[in-house]
């Protein structure tokens, strides 16, 4: 038997570290760094503004450019009103597949890169291994950023990502972008049969969610036929609202949350800004009109870029040859990947399991996941052991 885990066992053991996003990774990134230490790889630890998490990167293998991002996320969804089988904390098999969350997203990916960390070191790899591990990507990618500075900034320059998510080892080669936009409507509360007196946050808000119902109708009559996602074409969407106080007043506050997915190309920005422009010319100043206290704040909570299919990229051109899936595949969620591509990394996103199992009650993964997972990183290392890779 090995001295070094396996896929599962890594995966169970990272199943163990609590990291809901609203908590410390740094359990977690410690396991890792004296892991990785024990097999004489250094690593550098990107910490959090606070310092309550870090991202985590390695490199194994020469230090020239070229090569592998090999890049996951340590964070996972909270189980708060999901009534688990069991602790969902304690990784548990049954049926040939392995339960806990995070399983399937995205630590399986985390565990398999992990595990097979003493057989990049024992290749003899023409071009390096680089080994990524973020945090807070559930709420925002936010923590990948600065990770990807620090690798840039420190070198060696990779040639490509793979970005683990959960595919079922496809290659997807596009995904779209999202914008997470919380406006908050400060309105002139007054008794309701002055209605006339004041003006209603809410209503105020019912005119702006409707402004961003038309704009997702608009892009569905004007769809392109040939669009590879579904839906294809830019939504908008309200998914949580709140305000007023009584029924008898004119609500003085109201909030509500609303996610734009993009198409790969479109701007966020553009977005944004004809959403404030609407609000400025067509929304703020009637409401102003009663009351100049009115006001009408707009926080952008999370902007993560869409992953555009590339021409002729050297991720997908890899990806493709050693997993032999030749179809055209995309994804209408967001990942890390259009972020590692707008710093400029041909990117694509490959990992094991399936985003069905994603956030789920009782999440799991297939044990044959991990060994297909296990199978492309073996291909991978011959690959990068080419020289002229």
């Amino acid at each position: 038997m090995s001295q070094f885990p396996t896929p599962r066992d890594m995966l169970k053991k990272l199943i163990s570290f609590n990291t809901v996003s609203d908590r410390s990774n740094l359990a977690l990134i410690d396991f890792v760094e004296e892991y990785l230490a024990g097999l004489g790889v250094t690593s550098v630890r990107v910490p959090s503004e606070d310092g309550t998490k870090a991202s985590l990167h390695a490199r194994i293998g020469p230090a020239l450019d070229g090569g592998a991002v090999l890049s996951a996320h340590t964070d996972v969804v909270p189980v708060e009103g999901q009534n688990w089988s069991q602790d969902p904390f304690t990784a548990w098999e049954a049926d040939g597949r392995l339960y806990g969350r995070g399983a399937a997203d995205m630590k399986g990916f985390a565990a398999t890169v992990l595990a097979k960390v003493p057989d990049f070191l024992s290749a003899d790899l023409g071009r390096p291994v680089h080994i990524a591990l973020s945090y807070d990507e559930e709420t925002g990618c936010t923590g990948v950023s600065p990770l990807i500075a620090d690798m840039l900034a420190r070198g060696p320059k990779p040639d490509f990502v793979i970005v683990g998510e959960p595919t079922r080892m496809k290659v997807v080669s596009g995904h779209k972008g999202i914008v997470v936009l919380k406006t908050h409507i400060h309105g002139h509360p007054v008794h309701s049969s002055q209605l006339h007196r004041g003006v209603s946050a809410i209503s105020a808000a019912a005119n702006l969610i409707t402004w961003l119902d038309a704009r997702t109708a608009e892009n569905k009559a004007g769809a392109e036929p040939d669009c590879p996602f579904d839906p294809p074409y830019t939504t908008l969407h309200c998914g949580v609202i709140h305000g007023g106080q009584a029924h008898n007043i004119t609500a003085g506050n109201c909030e509500f949350v609303t996610d734009i997915r993009m198409l790969p190309g479109e701007s966020a920005d553009d977005w944004v800004a004809a959403y404030r422009s609407f609000i400025e010319s067509e929304v703020l100043p009637d409401m102003q009109a009663v009351s100049s206290q009115c006001r009408i704040d707009v926080t952008e909570m999370a902007n993560v870029p869409g992953l555009r299919e590339e021409e002729d990229g050297k991720a997908e051109t890899v990806a493709r040859r050693l997993t032999g899936d030749n179809a055209r595949n995309v994804v209408v969620y967001a990942t890390e990947g259009g972020i590692f591509q707008a710093h400029g990394l041909s990117t694509i996103v490959c990992g094991p399991g399936s985003i069905d199992q994603a956030h789920q009650l009782d999440e799991f993964i297939e044990l044959t996941e991990l060994d297909r997972c296990a199978a492309f990183l073996d291909r991978l290392t011959a690959d990068l052991s080419q020289i002229d890779s």
